[in-house]
């Protein structure tokens, strides 16, 4: 995949449905990675409680969405949307199930969330299937 500019690199992560945890182009986030130009140069950036730290230097555009894009997509969780934040067996096996009669390849996971005793499953789908499943991530986010 050849972008040279910021404009393209926001407009392929709108095409695939990466979600806006990187600065990047009209991407606005509160706190993460960004890519922004100061001057004559590029720069990739943390922010952080309204801290901002320069991390890398770049002279060209084409060099800092370079390096911008193989972050992004090595970022496991970058295009990952969640769909299920489960607390119950039963839950997350109709989810599963759902998932696999549409066809939606997901990922998950379970962590502890009010305590070691307290575990949610996490479910996630990849880029653009998760407009295929928003009325599945409205039932099943019990966050939401």
């Amino acid at each position: 995949m050849e972008l040279s500019t910021i404009r393209q690199l926001d407009q392929w992560m709108t095409e695939n449905c990466y979600n806006d945890t990187y600065a990047v182009g009209s991407r606005s986030i509160h706190e993460g990675y960004g890519l922004s130009q100061s001057g004559s140069q590029y720069v990739w950036y943390y922010t952080e409680r309204g801290e901002c730290q320069n991390l890398h230097y770049f002279l060209t555009e084409q060099e800092a969405v370079d390096f911008a894009f193989k972050t992004i997509t090595a970022d496991k969780f970058a295009n990952r949307h969640l769909v299920g934040f489960i607390k119950d067996k039963a839950s997350e096996t109709e989810l599963v199930a759902e998932l696999d009669k549409r066809n939606v390849v997901f990922w998950k996971d379970d962590i502890p969330y009010g305590g070691l005793t307290d575990r949610r499953t996490r479910i996630f789908v990849f880029g653009c299937d998760v407009e295929r499943v928003l009325d599945l991530q409205t039932k099943y986010d019990i966050r939401s």
